[in-house]
C-alpha cells in the first residue's frame, strides 16, 4: 500500500498553534458518545433521512438544513442515508466484515479500508459528517444522482461543506476509495481533526477484530488524514 505524508500536510494545512488547539473530549475524537444523550446533537427530521434515528451536531445541522433547502429550490433532492455513527456501531461494522472477508489478515484489513474505517478513527463519529442518497459512486454518474452530484459540486462548499474523499490524485494517493456520497462540515471537522491529530494515537485505537493492523498501516497518517479540501470551502464563513 501507497504511504503519503498526509499527516505533514494536515499539520501543514491545519496549523496547531500551541493556544488555539481546539478543546474536545478524548471520547468525542473516538466516537465513545452517545449522540441521543449529548446536548451538541440535534436529531434529524424524519423529511432530510432515511433513518428513524439520525443524529448531527447542531450546527453542522443547521447547515445541511439551509442547503436542502436551496438544494430544493433548485430541483435537486438531498436524502441523508447515515449521518453520526459512533465507536460501538462502527466496530459492529468492521467486525462483520472481518468476519466475512477471507484471505490474510493484513490484506483483509486493506480490502475493509477501501471503504470502511477502522473504529476510533471514522469522521462518522464526529457528528460532521453524513452519506447522501445512495452508496454507490456509480449512481452520482448518470440521471437524478448525476445532477445531485453536479449540484453539491457546484454549491456545497457555499454552505462550509466539501467531499472529503475524492479520486486518488497527486495529492491524494492512499486512504479510502472516492466516495460521492461522503460529505463533511469543514469548519466543525477542521477544528476535530485538529484536536485529533494532537491527541489520539494507536494506544487508543484497541478494541475490535484485527486492531494490531492499524498502526502496521498507519490508519492515522493514511485513512484519518487521508482527505481533500476543496480550497473554495476555506473560505467559508458561518
Amino acid at each position: 500500500m501507497k504511504t503519503a505524508s498526509f499527516l505533514l500536510l494536515a499539520l501543514l494545512f491545519f496549523p496547531l498553534p500551541p493556544k488555539e488547539v481546539p478543546s474536545y473530549a478524548l471520547d468525542e475524537l473516538i466516537g465513545i458518545v452517545e449522540p441521543s444523550a449529548h446536548r451538541g446533537f440535534d436529531k434529524l427530521r424524519s423529511k432530510y433521512t432515511t433513518k428513524g434515528k439520525a443524529y448531527l451536531r447542531d450546527e453542522v445541522y443547521a447547515a445541511f438544513k439551509a442547503m436542502w433547502k436551496d438544494a430544493k429550490r433548485a430541483g435537486v433532492d438531498l436524502l441523508i442515508i447515515s449521518a453520526t455513527r459512533n465507536k460501538q456501531y462502527q466496530s459492529g461494522i468492521w467486525n462483520r466484515k472481518w468476519n466475512s472477508f477471507g484471505g490474510p489478515e493484513e490484506t483483509r484489513a486493506e480490502r475493509i479500508l477501501q471503504y470502511s474505517s477502522m473504529p476510533g478513527t471514522s469522521r462518522h463519529h464526529w457528528g460532521t459528517d453524513f452519506d447522501l442518497n445512495a452508496l454507490e459512486n456509480s449512481y452520482f454518474e448518470t440521471g437524478e444522482g448525476l445532477k445531485v452530484y453536479q449540484w453539491l459540486r457546484a454549491n456545497a462548499y457555499k454552505y462550509g461543506f466539501f467531499q472529503p474523499y475524492t479520486g486518488y490524485s497527486a495529492y491524494r494517493d492512499a486512504g479510502y476509495r472516492e466516495e460521492k456520497w461522503h460529505w463533511s462540515y469543514y469548519p466543525t471537522a477542521s477544528q476535530m481533526l485538529r484536536a485529533y491529530n494532537q491527541h489520539i494515537g494507536y494506544a487508543q485505537l484497541k478494541g475490535f477484530q484485527g486492531d494490531r493492523y492499524a498502526e502496521k498501516l498507519e490508519v492515522i497518517n493514511n485513512y484519518v488524514n487521508g482527505i481533500e479540501v476543496d480550497e473554495r470551502v476555506l473560505e467559508f464563513k458561518n
